[in-house]
C-alpha cells in the first residue's frame, strides 16, 4: 500500500516506521527542510525519537505536494497537531482516504476532528474519513513494543485500510464505527491526567496527602465524565470502556512518558504553568482543551467538576494545594 503521513513528529515518524516496517510504501512529510534532511542522512529523528532507526525504505520529504500525490489511491495519515487539522484536510483532494491521529478540540472553533472534517464535507461529501487513536507512547510503538490502537471511522473500509496498514505482531489495530466517542476519548483524557499528576505529586507531602485510593477515585470520575459528554455529543456508551476511552485514560493518567501527567506533577511540585510548558518542550495537549471540553460540557447541560476544577487551577483561581480537596468534596450522591 502506498502511505503517506503527514507531520514528521514523534507519532507521525512512529507509525511511518511502522508501516515501512510492514512492507509498504511510505512518504514521511516534514515541513522544516532541514530538519528532513539530517533526518535523511543520519536516519534517525533526533528531536523526536533520537533512539529509534529509521528504516532504509521509509521514504522522506519536505515537498507536501509530492507527499499528497504519493498517496493517490492509497491511505493518508494526518500527524499535524489539532491545529494544523484543518488546513490539511482542505489541501487533500477528495478521492484521498484520510486518518488523523491529532487528538483535541481546535483552538477557537472548539470542534473535534470529525466536526472539523464535517464542516469541510459539503465540498468533498464522499470522503473517506477517520481516526486511528488509543492508549499508545510514540517511543514504545517505534521501539516495536506491543501496542494497541483503534480504528474508528463511519467507512468499513476505510477502518480495515488501517488494519491492513499497521496491524502486526507487535502493533494491533481494531476497528469502530464510533469516530465520534474515539475522538472525545482522545480529548478528555488529557484533562484528567493532569488531575492525577497533581494528585500523585502531591502524596506523601504529609500524612493526609492524597495516596492511591485518590487517584483510583479521579481515574474512575473521570471516565465518568468523559463519558457523559460523549454520549451528549452522540457517541456509544461502549467506545468508552475501550482502548480510546478507559485505555487511554488509564495510560495518559499513569503513564511516565505522558507529557500531561508530567504538567500536574510540576504543578504539585509548586512550579508556574509558563515555566513547566516551557521545560516539556512539546504540546501537553490538555493545557490548552480543558476549557474548551468545559465549553462543550456547559453548551451540552453535562456536569464535569474534575475538568471544571483543572480549568480553575490553570487560570490560577484554584490553588493546587486544595485542588484534590475541591475534586473529592463534592456531596454524596448516587454513583
Amino acid at each position: 500500500m502506498k502511505i503517506s503521513v503527514l507531520g514528521a513528529g514523534a507519532w507521525g515518524t512512529a507509525l511511518a516506521i511502522q508501516a515501512a516496517r510492514a512492507g509498504h510504501d511510505v512518504s514521511l512529510w516534514g515541513r522544516d527542510a532541514q530538519a528532513v534532511a539530517q533526518m535523511r542522512a543520519s536516519r534517525r529523528n533526533a528531536a523526536y525519537l533520537p533512539d529509534s532507526d529509521l528504516p532504509p525504505a521509509l521514504g522522506l520529504t519536505a515537498d507536501r505536494g509530492a507527499a499528497i500525490a504519493h498517496a493517490a489511491g492509497g491511505l493518508t495519515i494526518v500527524a499535524t497537531p489539532m491545529s494544523g487539522l484543518r488546513e490539511t484536510l482542505a489541501a487533500l483532494p477528495a478521492t484521498h482516504r484520510v486518518l488523523w491521529l491529532c487528538k483535541g478540540f481546535e483552538a477557537g472553533t472548539g470542534r473535534l476532528g470529525h466536526e472539523i472534517a464535517g464542516e469541510l464535507q459539503p465540498t468533498m461529501p464522499n470522503r473517506p474519513i477517520g481516526v486511528l487513536s488509543g492508549p499508545s507512547f510514540a517511543q514504545e510503538v517505534a521501539a516495536g513494543r506491543p501496542t494497541a490502537l483503534v480504528a474508528a471511522s463511519k467507512n468499513a473500509a476505510l477502518a480495515q485500510a488501517a488494519v491492513d496498514a499497521f496491524h502486526g505482531d507487535r502493533l494491533r489495530v481494531y476497528t469502530s464505527s464510533d469516530p465520534v466517542g474515539v475522538e472525545v476519548g482522545g480529548a478528555v483524557k488529557n484533562v484528567m491526567a493532569i488531575a492525577v499528576g497533581i494528585c500523585d505529586g502531591l502524596s506523601g507531602s504529609s500524612p493526609e496527602a492524597p495516596g492511591l485510593n485518590a487517584r483510583a477515585a479521579l481515574v474512575t470520575r473521570g471516565l465518568a465524565e468523559m463519558l457523559r459528554l460523549g454520549l451528549a455529543l452522540g457517541a456509544k456508551a461502549e467506545t468508552f470502556m475501550g482502548l480510546s476511552g478507559l485505555g487511554d485514560l488509564v495510560l495518559t493518567a499513569t503513564g511516565d512518558l505522558s507529557r500531561n501527567r508530567r504538567v500536574g506533577l510540576m504543578l504539585a511540585q509548586g512550579l508556574a504553568l509558563p515555566q513547566i510548558l516551557a521545560q516539556l518542550g512539546h504540546v501537553a495537549e490538555g493545557v490548552y482543551s480543558a476549557p474548551t471540553v468545559l465549553a462543550r460540557a456547559r453548551e451540552a447541560g453535562v456536569e464535569m467538576p474534575i475538568t471544571e476544577g483543572m480549568v480553575a487551577l490553570l487560570d490560577g483561581r484554584l490553588p493546587v494545594a486544595e485542588a484534590v480537596e475541591y475534586l473529592m468534596g463534592r456531596e454524596a450522591r448516587p454513583e
